[in-house]
């Protein structure tokens, strides 16, 4: 089969170029093979080379055509979840090691790009922001745990006043800045994190649907279209995409579309006085708003989550009206690049890993925190794959509950509680 190109979005038109990877055609063995090639299935095979293990890497499009390619690319800690959730999910100890995981997350995607030297743009800073007075509460309770509860130095709050001198927007009450957080060029990363695994000898092939698996004791086999990888190990690294290749994991998580707009260059000091101190930023409320400048002076401003599957409404135009709400400075200002993607969530918002057997691994379910912690992510695989599971089986730990209604119904039942946290950003 043949691959489908990259959504026509900013980060398509930006990217590095890239080489044409063949279709799987005959048969292959291998240590492992890796289903996916987003940041997860990437980071996956890059580490599993980088311990000598040999590596096939089946992408059903291109490298980054997924949400790995189109995201707001904030990498921000922790994950969606929460860490209190957590605690009552999987107990304190538990909690603070999956912690401990995405601050490593944030910590190995700098020294990924330093290592193999990938241009993606890196740029250090995130403000949590506030719409509301208990947005503040939120925030303030929100440091005061990071800060006593688990050691962390670089948050901060930014009152009202301070805010205001760096986002050119009278919206927000104030924010938590970290400085440890940051954002990127996504598919530039993704691209880069694929070559680098190339360059370790793993074996790439785009326009690849894995039709299937077959775990039998030590071996498991994998079938495409036009052949077939016999492998001693599975990773599953292709989130909502995978669908009748993973069938028991689709209960698990819901796909949620999201939208990006990206507006014209603005100049260099336009761009600056949006945006100060050119941190990612995003808003406190259940359908959030979340915006940061590219390094050629655009504003990248998405949101507006669609949870129906339907895409009949105007997705750029109610974005763009969104952006105005925030910048109303911007209004006549083109916008260049309009485009979407899902993003995969579980129903308690934690991330979910595990085995479907004793030689097949799965992550799934970021829920929106995935540009920390996919990376982490496929190291964890990697270590488990190679002797030391301890890491992976904590996140194994966490309890996964199924969407409720199966295929037909879970679609309208999140609608519908969806539509209580509208109104809850409304009061």
């Amino acid at each position: 089969m043949g691959s489908t190109p990259h959504v026509r979005s900013y980060y398509a038109f930006s990217a590095h170029a890239a080489p044409e990877r063949p279709a799987l055609a005959g048969s292959l063995d291998c240590d492992v093979c890796v289903i996916g090639a987003g940041i997860a299935g990437c980071s996956t095979a890059l580490h599993l080379a980088e311990k000598g293990l040999a590596v096939v890497l089946l992408e059903e499009q291109r490298v980054g055509w997924g949400a790995s390619g189109r995201s707001g690319a904030q990498a921000i800690y922790g994950v969606a979840a929460g860490q209190a959730k957590l605690e009552r999910l999987i107990g304190a100890s538990a909690a603070r090691a999956v912690w401990e995981v995405s601050i490593e997350g944030l910590a190995l995607i700098r020294e990924l790009i330093a290592r193999y030297s990938i241009q993606c743009d890196w740029t250090p800073g995130h403000l949590a922001v506030a719409v509301k007075e208990r947005h503040v509460r939120e925030l303030e309770a929100e440091l005061h745990e990071l800060r006593e509860r688990y050691g962390y130095p670089s948050v901060r709050y930014m009152p009202r006043e301070e805010l205001r001198a760096t986002l050119a927007t009278e919206r927000y009450l104030g924010g938590l800045y970290d400085t440890n957080s940051g954002h990127l060029h996504p598919l530039n990363y993704t691209l880069g994190l694929a070559a680098a695994a190339e360059g370790l000898g793993v074996r790439v092939f785009e326009g690849t649907r894995a039709a299937g698996f077959a775990a039998n004791g030590s071996q498991v086999r994998v079938r495409t279209a036009a052949g077939e990888v016999r492998a001693r190990y599975l990773a599953l690294c292709g989130n909502v995409y995978l669908g009748p290749t993973a069938p028991p994991l689709a209960s698990k998580i819901m796909a949620v579309a999201t939208y990006i707009v990206a507006t014209e260059p603005l100049g260099a000091e336009r761009a600056r006085r949006l945006i100060a101190n050119n941190a990612a930023v995003s808003d406190m409320n259940w359908v959030l708003d979340y915006f940061r400048r590219s390094a050629d002076h655009r504003l990248l401003f998405g949101g507006r989550v669609n949870y129906s599957g339907l895409t009949s409404f105007d997705a750029p135009s109610a974005t763009r009206a969104r952006m105005l709400r925030v910048f109303p400075q911007l209004e006549g200002v083109r916008i260049e690049y309009a485009w979407g993607g899902d993003v995969d969530i579980t129903l308690n918002r934690a991330p979910h890993f595990g085995r479907l057997a004793p030689n097949v691994y799965f992550l799934q379910g970021f829920s929106g925190h995935g540009m920390a912690l996919t990376g982490i992510a496929g190291m964890l695989v990697a270590e488990a794959i190679t002797g030391t599971a301890g890491r992976f089986d904590v996140f194994a730990r966490i309890p996964h509950g199924n969407f409720p209604g199966g295929a037909a119904l879970r679609r309208p039942a999140l609608v519908l509680a969806m539509l209580y946290y509208r109104i809850r950003d409304l009061l």
